[in-house]
């Protein structure tokens, strides 16, 4: 912020000039993939301390499921499954990231975008997965749709509270 004499004016008046930088998209989608690395942190504690004890569900493999159904890779342990599942997953909540810094480069923030990358990833996310087999929605139960929507919901929201509050704070959300 600059402040300047106001010239004809009144001894001592200033006249403050607000320079704002708009930051380019690639440093936006940068800024995402942190964001959507924490809200991935956010949404596997949410799974670990909230969801999972509450539903009874047990670990999914399906990020390493992902990985190794379209990648030449293959895990030799629990161990190292568990490691890809983990690399795999906080990857995929980066590219979630992404998605919202790409929205904030475009002007959107906080609850709009969080809903308008919310609607567009997971949408994609089962379309691509329905796609390449490892989905198959049309036999999930009430309660495995609620318990995906919810998750990913945290995450969605987390990552956009991540962006707004704590990597780009100054922006207006």
């Amino acid at each position: 912020m600059e402040s300047t004499g106001c010239p004809g004016g009144p001894e001592g008046m200033k006249i403050i000039v607000r320079v704002e930088k708009r930051m380019s998209t690639a440093g936006s989608i940068g800024r995402g993939v942190l964001a959507g690395i924490g809200g991935t942190a956010v949404m596997t504690a949410f799974q670990k301390v909230v969801e999972m004890p509450l539903t009874g569900r047990a670990d999914s493999y399906a990020p390493a499921e992902a990985a190794e159904s379209l990648l030449p890779t293959r895990t030799a342990s629990p161990q190292s499954r568990k490691r890809l599942n983990y690399l795999v997953h906080f990857a995929l909540g980066g590219m979630w990231g992404a998605a919202y810094g790409v929205a904030a480069s475009a002007g959107l923030r906080g609850q709009k975008a969080v809903h308008a990358v919310f609607v567009t990833v997971y949408t994609g996310d089962v379309l691509l997965n329905t796609a390449s087999g490892l989905y198959q929605p049309k036999q999930w139960s009430a309660q495995d749709w609620a318990i995906d929507i919810v998750d990913k919901y945290v995450q969605a929201q987390a990552t956009g509270a991540v962006f707004d509050r704590f990597i780009d704070p100054t922006r207006p959300s």
